[in-house]
């Protein structure tokens, strides 16, 4: 346990002064029973019950008076409480990659059935955004509590050409900031590097004009990225995921498919699309957030569910200061009705 106003424990220093000046109004009352009282009636009114009753009281005032000093101490404890996170994005890979098999039916199918799913099992309370992309991406759903017009968001996605998926993150960063600015540029048409190409000084200058806060400080949102992680065009999505890590947004990665990849075709070309972990991994540690690798449909569905935990509760330093403040005031009612009760005052 911490506490946010340490210097007030200072006052503890009280206690002892407290118990002194208790024991000192105690032996005064024994001086004047003894003085006044028959012998015998003295020791049967001070047995060990009665000793007992006395005492009770007072010492269960004492624990409300440690607490109530701790709690103006604004005592901090690290708990599992129900995240505030309030906002998912789901940014959602429709390249052509995704209707590669390796995954059972295919990469695109089981994305969509597992946040199905995933949707379902999240609380009425979260307003949940869907994301889509390819060479580009766009806004299909903005961020809504109704789990039909979600789900029928979903079911509508077609496959496209090209993989953006600096793209993805800036498109849900837009929707989740609307009032700042992002370069959305497509990447240049020569730059065939998978990487993407990076922002240009424009987009410098949005990081100028905000102040940075640090990674995965936003508790309001956060971004679940399922994809396979092959960027072929758009900005560098590291560079990306370095505008979500200032704003305080975390990046959950899912990676779709298998290293060894499948081989797919159309229109007289063909292509290995395999899983590119590396770039999803370094997404997340940027962001502060982690990746999860879905090999098949039966782990997707498990990543989903990992991931539905985690929005759901987490484990965070909180001030409890109310909870210690509330046992307080119990012992401080307590020690009065037990006073009340067996000598007709309060203490």
């Amino acid at each position: 346990m911490t506490f946010l106003w340490p210097e007030m424990l200072w006052l503890l220093l009280l206690v002892p002064a407290f118990v002194a000046v208790y024991l000192l109004l105690l032996r005064r009352k024994q001086r004047a029973a003894l003085r006044y009282a028959n012998l015998g009636v003295f020791m049967a009114a001070t047995g060990a019950a009665q000793r007992i009753r006395r005492h009770l009281p007072p010492v269960l005032f004492l624990i409300a008076l440690i607490l109530m000093i701790a709690a103006i101490a604004r005592p901090a404890a690290v708990v599992t409480l129900p995240s505030a996170y309030q906002t998912v994005i789901l940014a959602m890979d429709v390249s052509g990659s995704m209707k590669a098999t390796d995954v059972d039916p295919s990469r695109i199918a089981a994305a969509q059935n597992a946040a199905r799913a995933f949707v379902n099992d999240l609380p009425s309370r979260t307003r949940i955004g869907i994301v889509s992309f390819a060479a580009t991406a766009s806004v299909v759903q903005p961020p809504t509590g109704n789990r039909d017009d979600i789900l029928a968001a979903i079911d509508r996605f077609q496959l496209q050409r090209g993989t953006a998926v600096g793209s993805a993150i800036l498109v849900s960063l837009k929707t989740l900031f609307p009032d700042a600015e992002f370069d959305l540029r497509r990447a240049n048409p020569r730059d065939d590097s998978k990487k993407g190409s990076p922002l240009d000084p424009a987009q410098k200058q949005d990081k100028a004009a905000f102040k940075p806060v640090p990674p995965g400080s936003d508790a309001g949102a956060v971004i679940i990225l399922l994809t396979d992680g092959q960027t072929t065009m758009g900005p560098d999505p590291i560079e990306a995921a370095r505008m979500a890590a200032d704003r305080g947004i975390r990046v959950y990665t899912v990676g779709v498919g298998t290293t060894r990849g499948e081989l797919i075709g159309a229109e007289g070309w063909s292509m290995r699309v395999r899983l590119d972990e590396t770039s999803l991994k370094a997404i997340a540690n940027v962001t502060q957030g982690e990746y999860f690798s879905a090999g098949t449909a039966t782990e997707l569905k498990k990543v989903y569910e990992s991931l539905n935990s985690k929005l759901v509760f987490e484990k965070k330093e909180t001030e409890i200061t109310a909870l210690v403040a509330a046992a307080a005031a119990v012992f401080a009612l307590l020690a009065a009705f037990l006073s009340v009760l067996w000598f007709s005052r309060i203490l």
